[in-house]
């Protein structure tokens, strides 16, 4: 296709689609590049279409390439010239999208972040371009923005349900039904819109990871050790994972696989945002990095896919998930906690000012139901810890109680969900 012909389609084709608002906030500079980056399927695209809309951008305004359609381009200035031909001005704002299909793309974005003129998004594919390789390529000038799959409060404002807005009794139970489909199915757009059923998008998401993500991407040889040791991670789904229980199964049915293989799988799995190990909450950073990591998907639908339904499981699962999508960071702000007896938290939330909050995943439907293990763990947790905040995330049970002296808040999964708040800058 004709360069400038692809111009004006493309932005034809982005002023037709249904664009869903995402939540993601990204505050663009001339003095850094925005990679856009997250799992594959979590609508990374249609983010960088989102942007547009909210930032009330006319066609002169933007440049926008997908290097994976059927368009030759042979430089970002050439595209330059093009736009300036079309619409008579050059663009605020360039959008490149799957940039790695570029060659020699880094040399090429570099070459425009150097002239300050513009405000330059990036997104790469997954199986092609990590998210630390696009910061190291284009010389640590890069800021990642994650998109995830879809957060509780982006479901439930698809809806026209904001956390400013009060509910009665039959709004809320038709809240629980849209949550409890989610907590099952997953957050991935095409599934939370309805574009395909969760067992048809999950086989072919799963085959995509594993073949081109993982396989091709690293020229790995060790398959089997490969798809059991993502099994195991998702059999693990918000439990302690142990590289050493894995070797020592792979050991036992005779398959030769080094620790370091397998330390570099649980690398990879991070890498390519499959999933996240979260280590122990230790005053001691070298302890912090020694302790034994506790496991959780990017989305519930792939547990539910693969090992079937367990509401308390996917509830711990999906409270990570929206501590995550809210903007805290794994083992920086979110950890777990466990003390010498085993009494266990599932989340230490650390503000950026050093303050804790403990929080606890239950799926309890009524104050009866709410294990008082899991209270006294917090209670214990607030001790060691001088934590300030308790709270308890519950299926559909909300109150406030006191044990042993320590305010505990249990709040509904999706009204804690609708009130829950990114961390604060430092």
């Amino acid at each position: 296709m004709d360069l400038r012909t692809y111009l004006l389609t493309r932005k034809e084709v982005i002023r037709g689609l249904d664009v869903k608002p995402r939540i993601a906030e990204v505050r663009e500079s001339e003095h850094f590049i925005v990679s856009v980056v997250g799992p594959r399927r979590a609508g990374k695209t249609y983010f960088l279409y989102d942007l547009v809309r909210r930032r009330g951008l006319r066609d002169e305004n933007y440049l926008f390439l997908n290097f994976e359609e059927p368009v030759e381009v042979s430089s970002l200035d050439e595209a330059l010239l093009a736009h300036v031909e079309v619409y008579g001005v050059e663009p605020r704002y360039i959008f490149l999208d799957e940039v790695q299909a570029l060659p020699g793309w880094e040399r090429h974005v570099y070459s425009l972040y150097e002239r300050k003129r513009y405000f330059i998004f990036v997104t790469g594919s997954s199986s092609r371009l990590l998210a630390r390789e696009i910061a190291t390529q284009l010389r640590g000038r890069a800021i990642p923005t994650y998109i995830y799959p879809f957060s509780m409060r982006e479901v439930l404002a698809l809806h026209g349900i904001t956390a400013e807005r009060f509910y009665g009794l039959y709004s809320e139970a038709r809240v629980r039904s849209i949550a409890q489909r989610c907590l099952r199915d997953g957050f991935f757009p095409d599934i939370v819109l309805g574009h395909l059923d969760p067992f048809t998008f999950f086989g072919e998401y799963l085959d995509l990871v594993v073949y081109r993500d993982i396989v091709e991407r690293f020229n790995l040889r060790s398959r089997y050790a490969l798809e059991y040791f993502l099994k195991s991670c998702i059999s693990s789904n918000a439990s302690t994972f142990s590289v050493n229980k894995v070797y020592n199964s792979l050991k036992s049915q005779g398959v030769k696989v080094s620790k370091k293989t397998l330390y570099t799988f649980q690398r990879i799995v991070e890498d390519i945002n499959f999933g996240f190990f979260l280590k122990k909450y230790e005053k001691s950073l070298r302890k912090v990095e020694l302790s034994q990591p506790k496991f959780y998907l990017v989305d519930n639908g792939i547990y539910t896919y693969l090992e079937g339904e367990n509401p308390g499981r996917l509830l711990e699962n999906v409270v990570f998930l929206e501590l995550l999508k809210a903007g805290y960071v794994p083992s920086r702000d979110v950890f777990y906690w466990r003390s010498p007896r085993g009494e266990e938290v599932d989340f230490v939330v650390r503000s950026r000012a050093g303050e804790l909050k403990l929080v606890q995943a239950t799926y309890a439907s009524g104050g009866d139901e709410v294990d008082r293990r899991e209270v006294a763990s917090l209670v214990k947790a607030k001790e060691a810890l001088g934590a300030k905040e308790l709270e308890v995330v519950t299926w559909q049970y909300e109150d406030f109680r006191v044990f042993d002296g320590a305010g505990v808040a249990f709040k509904p999964f999706w009204k804690w969900s609708l009130l829950l708040s990114p961390p604060k800058p430092r």
